[in-house]
């Protein structure tokens, strides 16, 4: 059985594609401190030219730029709009975000590694976003893009 549900939620095509089409990310979780997952791969995305909107109500700014508490925080006129929520969060307090992701119009959701959440996952393809479980874009990138070309 968890084979299928890897299988299903952490498809390689599907984070290939997220990869490839999507351009702004809003990290949920995102954190000043260095030694944070997910500072570097917040640092990891921007170093590869896309754009981070950091989330997290603890923060003012990260790697310089604006941090919101939550994602309707996000002027909802923003310009180019969030397309992809990357959720550095405990898998028990996924769901919430996911009705945010799906509120502000994002085009898919992406969980970090050990974050599983079959309710939202499935929640999120409902309402037609992409999904992506227990992955890192920071380790799928470099593979599926390569280091320097989004």
């Amino acid at each position: 059985m968890e084979a299928e549900r890897s299988e299903r939620w952490s498809d390689p095509a599907v984070a290939e594609r997220i990869l490839r089409s999507f351009r702004v990310w809003a990290v949920v979780g995102c954190s000043s401190r260095p030694w944070r997952a997910s500072h570097g791969v917040s640092r990891y995305l921007l170093s590869q030219g896309y754009d981070v909107v950091p989330i997290n109500p603890k923060e003012d700014a990260v790697h310089g730029r604006v941090a919101y508490p939550d994602l309707h925080s996000v002027p909802a006129d923003r310009d180019p709009p969030i397309e992809v929520v990357d959720l550095f969060r405990r898998s028990d307090l996924i769901v919430p975000h996911v009705e945010e992701a799906i509120d502000i119009g994002a085009k898919a959701v992406w969980m970090q590694l050990e974050v599983w959440n079959e309710e939202a996952a499935q929640l999120a393809s409902d309402a037609g976003l992409l999904v992506v479980m227990d992955r890192c874009p920071a380790i799928d990138h470099p593979v599926m893009v390569g280091t320097g070309s989004p």
